[in-house]
């Protein structure tokens, strides 16, 4: 992948992983095709931070109903970023404690 802003998509803001936050783990969106280095690099350098391990997990599209037609959202991947203990937080997350 050459954009870095292509590999990470989004962050995911939801109670479980603002449990994570403390920890100095961090969870985001990833494409579907990035492995675990191209996700390290990719944090380190949109957020200038030291990233000490990275954990994936691909997740299935769950199934979505429209009245009486059926179809599923796609499948996606999520990333948990965990950073380095002297490493400084990730600041888009810092505020929203």
């Amino acid at each position: 992948m050459e954009n870095v802003h292509d590999i990470i998509i989004k962050p995911i803001i939801t109670e479980a992983s603002m449990k994570l936050m403390p920890e100095k783990k961090y969870t985001f969106e990833v494409a579907k095709k990035a492995n675990k280095i191209e996700i390290k690099k990719a944090v380190e350098k949109i957020f200038e931070v030291k990233v000490k391990k990275v954990n994936t997990i691909n997740l299935r599209g769950r199934q979505k109903r429209v009245g009486r037609h059926t179809g599923f959202r796609s499948d996606w991947k999520k990333a948990v970023v965990s950073l380095t203990a002297d490493s400084k937080g990730i600041e888009f997350f810092e505020g929203l404690n």
